[in-house]
């Protein structure tokens, strides 16, 4: 895993060397740039595969240069049907490179011959750019050959095009904004910081989505004018006759939509599932360093330490280690944790979380997460412990969102009269308009590089049934803007590479045909969620005690007196933090953690630009955004 950096339109070397740079936490084993006539491109890296022979930029005969944030784990295969390809390496990102120069289609560059550049208010467009038969969708035939995960920015000389990807499910992030007459490109926010034109701004419209629905909708980010490239997309840009970077095309790979068998036997095709599972984690054990695994005693981390104990063995690697934390001996996470390392017989690295966790921790967490987590501080100090041993970690990510595992799917309605009212209680306008389809100004579209895939997201639509509500919650926002950016952030901000076995491509397949009561019981309560992923567990050695232990929130259950505890003692400043914000204050009321969030968040990324602010202290942050902005 690394980081990567993009600069279209105008390049200069020293931008692009401090975006690099700044991102340095996700590849601190080297980093390095390339600047041509019109673009640069830089890359930080974490060197898991072929560590001496895969330094990025990576450059083809033809004068192309890649940079690549990821995993290809099927790139033996690709290796093998292009044998012809002149190889410089043994790694994965290669690949990349190798199916765009063997691609026929990528010669085809013509702009379309009815197109003319126009500018929304985010960036300048060729006005057939989301059409059929865009630029961007003669690459998609080479692309989609990939399995695995990726960011990548691709510079192609012939065609004076910079190609951005980005994988279908968003594992790997990145991101994009103009400044002045060049297009930037990174995968953390931050970055862009490294442009002295650059000005951080606070999105509210996204912010208030974040409030509402507890994580960041579509391809927006907190930050105004900043875009996460499209999960599953393939963007292209060039610069017009006035070097100014234009977005000429944009195509999607297929999305991952539930379309449910009508029947499912467990006796039949439970190990169907388990063996869809295990081709996830057999492929996600590719390395040339060390490998660990996070075990909080769930069902689904539990699930990975078995299968990649299995997977290990049968291929002769050596048996993942294994990371809790907790804030006690008598956690529950804890205790179950030890019941499963304890069975399966693998070594068990334990933690005992600080009493200062969230005083100590909080700031690096909001400077890396870019968003307003609190309750997943014990993240910090997980990645920080791993990291002192191993390169790469698996974790049990995704799982709950393709088997219906969150507590809130058990009564679909109550979450959304639960989202309906803190929209409703907000005064600004935009909170109305996420119910409604009342214009906000914004323009809207899937598959149109814009922020806002809809022009609304009323939840009597998106959560009026559970296939509506998993499919909303995978391609809007839930898996790729939380639960998967929660993980790469944290562990990449400790140099730790984290992979997510659930979303390996066979797996998703074959959960997206599970009939909703297989993922969540009709009789549903507490303990009956992933049913069918339960009866495959069955199929391992796994003690019951574990299979059917229940779904626990993950960041409340580590550490819950800790946090209480912590919010206690900052009463008095959530109080003066609510108030501040009293458009959405009734909103913060009910969400203290991210109240404080709120204010850790602003403090460090907006007041000075978000420059230097990272080492304070908890106190000193929440009091610098009380004060001055």
């Amino acid at each position: 895993m690394c980081g990567i950096s993009a600069m279209l339109g105008n390049p200069d070397l020293s931008i692009v060397k401090h975006m690099t740079n700044m991102q340095a936490h996700r590849g601190p084993d080297g980093n390095a740039t390339w600047i041509g006539e019109h673009c640069s491109l830089g890359h930080s890296r974490l060197s898991i595969v072929d560590l001496l022979g895969s330094n990025q930029p990576l450059f083809s005969e033809n004068g192309c240069v890649l940079v690549h944030n990821g995993e290809i784990y099927n790139h033996i295969s690709i290796r093998e049907e292009l044998s012809h390809y002149p190889w410089n390496t043994k790694g994965d990102s290669e690949t990349i490179l190798a199916l765009h120069s063997e691609s026929k289609d990528r010669l085809n560059y013509e702009f379309l011959k009815s197109s003319e550049v126009k500018r929304n208010q985010f960036f300048r467009y060729e006005t057939g750019y989301s059409k059929a038969g865009n630029p961007a969708s003669r690459h998609v035939s080479w692309v989609k050959k990939l399995d695995g995960i990726w960011s990548f920015a691709l510079w192609d000389p012939t065609s004076q095009e910079l190609i951005l990807s980005r994988d279908k499910l968003g594992v790997k992030p990145l991101s994009r904004t103009v400044v002045n007459d060049s297009l930037l490109v990174a995968s953390e926010s931050k970055a862009f910081r490294a442009h002295e034109d650059y000005i951080t701004e606070l999105d509210i419209n996204s912010l208030i989505a974040r409030l509402a629905y507890e994580y960041p909708l579509d391809n927006t980010t907190l930050f105004r004018n900043v875009i996460q490239v499209t999960p599953g997309s393939i963007e292209t840009w060039k610069l017009d006759k006035n070097g100014n970077p234009v977005l000429t095309g944009l195509a999607l790979l297929p999305r991952t939509i539930n379309c449910e068998s009508n029947e499912w036997n467990p006796s039949k095709e439970a190990h169907l599932l388990l063996e869809s599972l295990q081709s996830g984690v057999s492929d996600r054990l590719m390395s040339d360093v060390p490998l660990g695994i996070v075990l909080s005693g769930g069902l689904d981390s539990s699930l990975i330490v078995a299968l990649a104990k299995d997977s290990a063995e049968k291929e002769g690697l050596t048996v993942p280690e294994c990371w809790t934390v907790a804030e006690d001996e008598n956690n529950s996470d804890w205790l179950a944790a030890e019941i499963v390392a304890s069975k399966l017989e693998v070594t068990h690295h334990k933690k005992i979380l600080e009493s200062d966790l969230f005083w100590k921790y909080l700031p690096k967490l909001s400077w890396s997460g870019e968003d307003l987590d609190v309750t997943v501080a014990f993240f910090q100090p997980l990645f920080e412990n791993m990291s002192k041993r191993v390169k790469v970690g698996l974790c049990g990510q995704g799982a709950d969102e393709l088997h219906a595992g969150y507590s809130r799917y058990s009564d679909i309605n109550k979450h959304r009269l639960l989202i309906e009212s803190r929209l409703k209680s907000c005064e600004i306008d935009f909170a109305q308009n996420l119910l409604n389809l009342a214009d906000s100004g914004y323009e809207y579209g899937l598959g149109k590089g814009l922020p806002w895939n809809n022009s609304t997201h009323n939840p009597s639509f998106n959560f009026s049934s559970l296939k509506n509500t998993l499919d909303f919650e995978i391609n809007n926002g839930q898996l790729s803007n939380f639960q998967l950016r929660l993980v790469d952030r944290h562990s990449m901000s400790n140099g730790l590479e984290v992979r997510v076995p659930f979303l390996g491509t066979k797996h998703v397949d074959i959960s997206s045909k599970l009939p909703m009561h297989w993922k969540l019981s009709e009789n549903a309560i507490r303990g009956m969620e992933k049913a069918a992923l339960r009866e495959a567990a069955k199929l391992t050695n796994l003690p019951s005690s574990i299979i059917d232990r229940p779904k626990l929130p993950a960041g409340r259950s580590t550490s819950q007196s800790l946090l209480e505890t912590f919010i206690k003692e900052l009463k008095p400043r959530i109080s003066e933090i609510i108030l501040k914000n009293q458009s959405f204050g009734k909103i913060l009321e009910k969400q203290q953690d991210i109240a404080v969030g709120l204010a850790l968040f602003e403090s460090i990324h907006i007041i000075d630009n978000g420059i230097g602010r990272e080492n304070k202290g908890v106190i000193e942050l929440i009091d610098d955004y009380l004060t001055k902005s």
